[in-house]
């Protein structure tokens, strides 16, 4: 609890996770990746906007803002001291910081995610999934933390440890301050994002979403995963996906960098989060930058979007 006088406002983020009883290595770990985000916001403020010269894995032309913002993160992981392994979006494998594994903890990140966006001025954001000791090939319900920063008209930050969804505000002096603890989400939606185009929907997906504009769920999309998702827990009534598609089985986004750390928030937060047939934090991954489909966000229209792929797509798979 605050001391007496003192308001929400005023509580930042190291004594935030203090008061939560966040052990020393951990309450570390967390307050580094928040240090970093303050220069990657610089970064999107002043950086160049263009290519790098350099392609990612998925053969995709690099930015130089996602370049930056990776080497920023792997920078501070480095010399944090207390982790084991890393693994970032932009990279092709596994990168060994420290062999002691005792009291560390191994990080996946997507340094920038919708870093396209900034061009046009629109919220990006950093991704954060933190496991204890040295494998990051796990399920998401194995994480001790996620979070996420948005760098949008303000700058925040969104955070769990198993004990509740907390977000903090960057203020003027660029410290992480308190704005709302215990954040939860109600059951059914009035806002829905969808990624994918339509016309490559699966007929389960197809009628999830008339089932949704028919009851009046409003269509409220950035094109950003972290903006997105943020929208649906602040606003506490959303629902996001971005479905398995005729031409894309697995969906878009990565298991390990987006899915585990978002669902893993949203859950705490009251909310659920699948694959149209599974838990996403029960799925085991095979490799780094695996896909898959993703429905998260109120509990009912996540269960409601598990029996329209259950009646329409996986039935008519198997007759197939």
């Amino acid at each position: 609890m605050s001391a007496p006088g003192k308001t929400k406002f005023q509580i930042d983020l190291r004594r935030h996770l203090r008061e939560h009883y966040v052990n020393e290595n951990l309450t570390h770990l967390i307050c580094e990746i928040a240090e970093a985000s303050k220069y990657i916001i610089h970064s999107i403020r002043t950086g160049d906007l263009g290519v790098a010269g350099t392609s990612n894995l998925y053969g995709e032309d690099q930015l130089a803002l996602d370049v930056l913002s990776d080497r920023i993160l792997r920078k501070r992981l480095d010399h944090s001291r207390v982790v084991a392994n890393i693994m970032s979006e932009e990279a092709d494998q596994i990168i060994p910081i420290s062999p002691d594994c005792n009291g560390k903890y191994s990080v996946a990140f997507d340094p920038l995610d919708g870093s396209s966006l900034v061009d046009v001025n629109l919220a990006v954001g950093t991704i954060v999934s933190i496991f204890e000791g040295c494998d990051l090939l796990q399920p998401g319900r194995n994480q001790v933390a996620a979070m996420y920063i948005l760098y949008g008209p303000r700058t925040t930050l969104v955070y769990s440890v198993g004990k509740g969804v907390h977000e903090f505000g960057m203020n003027t002096l660029m410290e992480y301050t308190l704005l709302r603890e215990n954040i939860t989400i109600g059951p059914q939606a009035n806002l829905y994002a969808p990624g994918g185009l339509r016309n490559l929907y699966t007929p389960g997906v197809e009628a999830y979403v008339r089932t949704l504009e028919e009851r009046g769920v409003k269509l409220r999309y950035s094109g950003g995963f972290v903006p997105d998702i943020n929208q649906v827990l602040l606003k506490g009534k959303g629902i996001f996906f971005y479905p398995h598609l005729k031409d894309q089985p697995k969906g878009k986004l990565r298991l390990l960098f987006e899915l585990s750390p978002m669902a893993y928030l949203i859950e705490q937060a009251g909310g659920a989060a699948s694959d149209g047939c599974r838990r996403i934090l029960d799925i085991q991954p095979t490799e780094i930058h695996e896909r898959s489909p993703v429905f998260i966000g109120c509990k009912e229209d996540v269960a409601m979007a598990e029996e329209f792929i259950c009646k329409h797509d996986l039935q008519r798979d198997s007759a197939e």
